[in-house]
This record gives structure tokens, sequence and C-alpha cells, in this order.
């Protein structure tokens, strides 16, 4: 499936790119090499109370694929320890920064016309950031107000035009092709694994800051707390489903496996909807996408929307009352059994 977007080129890019096909040696055009030449990557960083968020460096693994320069990008407050951080991933030649706590949240009114101003300063042909709330959220808005398209949730690059991305609940491939002068791509995190720290030296440079005003203000947050590892990034999920019957019964039967596991908890939408667990524990096509080296399903009986969220994952482990559940046709391993029984069983069996 072939899906194109064509735009006028910009004059200056024409004649940037027919001073190369003259130059380049091939005959009848330019090389690959020249193409790459012109690439150049600006990969949007998260950071959180000061802090990088590791699962956000998937977007400079993305952008080392494309070719040319790749540089990072973080706003906030106290940025200073979070744009040295970054400046040690391996890829990256440039950090821009800036210092302003009116973008510690994120909010597309005012970090939109942010990034707008230091893409227009670096002429970047390609914008990356995660298939994130927060990519979700700003890089459409910083796309139109570029007039360009945006490409979302990315899961391979095979060239600097052309991109993968899964549709329907990944039931189907999409390769997208774009003919616009800067690319805006989100990138599906369980594709990309995040560069590694520690092994650059990149530069950190102070970025352009617009002060733009916002109309929204931001009051407040009421986070799920828990000392669990991160949902995002565990190498361990178990969740559970509508089979789990109750909130009670849900925290009664999934906690201690995944404290005998050291797991992150994740759910069903169906869960979700029911209120046994937070909406921000769900797993699935409108939730959370995961791909950690083991998922447990507890009570899951396999929809679509949700193995949209987790079909990636190393080992996947089912445990469900009904030997006809969708979930067993993707599962690795298989139980099929009461959970209620099965599954403190086999809590108590991993503690042991």
């Amino acid at each position: 499936m072939l899906c194109t977007a064509r735009r006028v080129i910009p004059q200056q890019l024409r004649r940037h790119i027919a001073h190369e096909a003259a130059t380049s040696a091939c005959s009848g055009g330019f090389s690959p090499a020249a193409l790459r030449r012109l690439a150049s990557t600006l990969a949007i960083l998260e950071q959180k109370d000061g802090k990088l968020n590791h699962g956000s460096l998937s977007a400079i693994t993305a952008a080392k694929q494309i070719g040319g320069p790749v540089h990072g990008f973080v706003a906030g407050s106290s940025i200073k320890p979070v744009a040295d951080e970054a400046a040690t991933a391996d890829g990256l030649d440039k950090i821009i920064s800036v210092e302003n706590a009116a973008y510690d949240k994120g909010l597309p009114e005012n970090f939109a016309p942010l990034l707008v101003e230091n893409i227009k300063k670096g002429g970047y042909t390609h914008v990356i950031t995660g298939h994130t709330a927060f990519g979700k959220n700003v890089l459409p808005r910083v796309a139109a107000l570029l007039d360009a398209q945006q490409i979302s949730d990315i899961t391979a690059i095979e060239s600097e035009s052309t991109f993968v991305r899964p549709i329907y609940a990944g039931n189907a491939i999409a390769t997208v092709e774009s003919t616009d002068s800067t690319k805006f791509i989100t990138i599906r995190g369980t594709a990309f694994a995040p560069a590694e720290l520690g092994k650059g030296s990149a530069a950190v440079e102070e970025g352009v800051d617009p002060k733009a005003d916002s109309p929204t203000e931001w009051l407040s947050e009421d986070l799920a707390k828990s000392d669990r590892p991160d949902l995002s990034t565990a190498g361990r999920v178990v969740s559970g489903g509508r089979g789990l019957k109750s909130k009670d019964d849900f925290d009664k039967v999934m906690e201690p496996l995944a404290d005998a596991l050291g797991a992150a908890i994740g759910a069903s939408r169906a869960a979700v909807d029911s209120g046994y667990a937070d909406n921000s524990l769900q797993v699935g096509q409108t939730g959370k996408v995961v791909a950690p080296q083991l998922y447990m399903a507890v009570g899951i009986s396999g929809a679509i929307q949700h193995l949209a969220g987790m079909k990636d994952s190393k080992v996947i482990a089912a445990i469900n009352k009904d030997g006809d559940a969708p979930i067993f046709q993707v599962a690795d391993v298989g139980l099929v059994g009461d959970l209620f029984e099965k599954v403190p069983e086999l809590t108590e069996k991993l503690k042991k």
C-alpha cells in the first residue's frame, strides 16, 4: 500500500538540489550520498521534573537511520542537567536546550511555537519524536503551523522520504512516501531501541525562545503512583482483563503476581472501563504500546485492539478459562483454567 503526498519544493531547496545534481559524479542525477548530506534531523526529547525520559531516546535511533547530522531538543526549567545527560547519547551531534519553566508541562499552545522557531533556525529536513501523549499532542500542531503533513506511529524507515506504519490496529502495513521539505514523524518506541547514554559528547547550545503567550494554564494533575517499573519501558508486564470481575479481585490477584515477577501492571480497556484499573495502565490501540521480554495476559480474551498494543512482546503467556479465546492465537505459552486458582498457585511457585 503506497500513500504519497505531493508538495512544491521551495525555490532555495530546488537550487540546492540542482547544485548537488550538477556536481555529483553520478551521471543523470545525484547520488544517495548527496541526499544524505542534505538531510538533518531534530529529535525532540521528553523530560519530567528535571529528569530525562530515557524512552524518548528512541527518537535519536530513528534519526540516525535517516542519515545526516542529528540534533536533540529539550526545554523546561533547570534544563541543564537534562541537556548534559542527553548530550552523552550515542549519535547526537548537538543538543539544543531552552531554559523556561513555561515548557515544563509540554503544553502544545506554547511548546509548538517554540519548536517552530527552532526548526526554522536549524533548517531541518526531519523532525522526530515518540508516539506518546506528548508527541501526539504537540507535533500535529507544529506540522500544521509549517504547512506540512505528519506521519504517525512509524515502525521502520526505508529512506529519507519513505516510512512504514501499521494501520487497522496492525492488520495492514502502509508504506508512506512524503515529498514535504520538512517531514514530521512520530515513532513507535518499541520499534526503535533507545540510544545508549555515555557514548557521545555532543555540544549543548542555547535555542531560540519566542516566549509565546499560551491561552491555557496548567492547574493540576492526579497521577497513579507506584514503586513498580514503568509500564512503557518495563521488561516484564502482567496485564489483567475483564475476567478478574472486580477491582478488589484485580488488585488481589495481579499485585502479588507482579511483585513476584518484578513486573509492571497493565490492563485491558475492558478492565479500565469497568473501573478495575487506572486508565494510565491501559495497554492497546487506545492505550500504551509495550514490547517487554515477557507479557502475561490474565483474564484477557485478546480483542484486536488489545493485541495492537502488545503483540510485539518477545514472549506472550496467557491464562484464560476459555480455550478458544483469541489471545491463545498469539500466545507462546497458554494455560486454560480458572485464573482465581491458577494465578495464586503460579505466584506462590514464583516466590519460592
